[in-house]
């Protein structure tokens, strides 16, 4: 399996995105790299890719979100909206690379465990670009995990919460 370790290896310092204003954050994971690494694919993978990566801390995602995604055409027909529970699953795919990469975590499938104190601010739609900031609280006994998650679009907080992860044992 590739690891973060391998992607960084050309970056002076890849831990920070680098961001100016004619420029798009540099990309520290691509979606080849995060397909390596988690087991969702279309229509279920949601994170485009990876800008920033603190090894055993948290990770920055994004989701650029395009009219051609298969839920848009029942929610809503006429006024497209971002499923809430799609969001939640994009923040907790940001936190699978964190915890996918940590060597004290056992290898297998992360899966949610619960989800807390998550609240919806405003809507995604089409032509939003959704930043996902998902940061490690706690893990425990090589097999469980809590990480708080953060999206926001334009500057502005669209969904946050408290994100619980279990390994299923293959």
């Amino acid at each position: 399996m590739s690891t973060l370790t391998d992607a960084n290896s050309l970056k002076s310092d890849s831990t920070k995105a680098i961001e100016t204003p004619s420029e798009p954050p540099q990309t520290v994971l691509t979606i080849e790299q995060i397909q390596q690494l988690l087991p969702h694919r279309y229509p279920f993978s949601l994170v485009d890719r990876i800008i920033e990566y603190v090894p055993g801390e948290r990770a920055v995602g994004i989701k650029n979100v395009t009219i051609n995604e298969p839920h848009f055409q029942g929610h809503f027909p006429g006024k497209p909206v971002m499923p809430g529970v799609l969001i939640v699953e994009a923040m907790a795919q940001v936190g699978g690379i964190v915890l996918t990469q940590m060597s004290q975590m056992d290898e297998g499938l992360f899966m949610f465990a619960g989800i807390d104190g998550v609240r919806f601010r405003r809507p995604v739609v089409p032509g939003d670009r959704m930043i996902m900031t998902v940061e490690l609280m706690w893990t425990k006994r090589r097999r469980f995990g809590k990480m708080r998650g953060r999206a926001e679009v334009d500057g502005q907080l669209v969904t946050e919460g408290e994100l619980m992860f279990s390994l299923l044992i293959e």
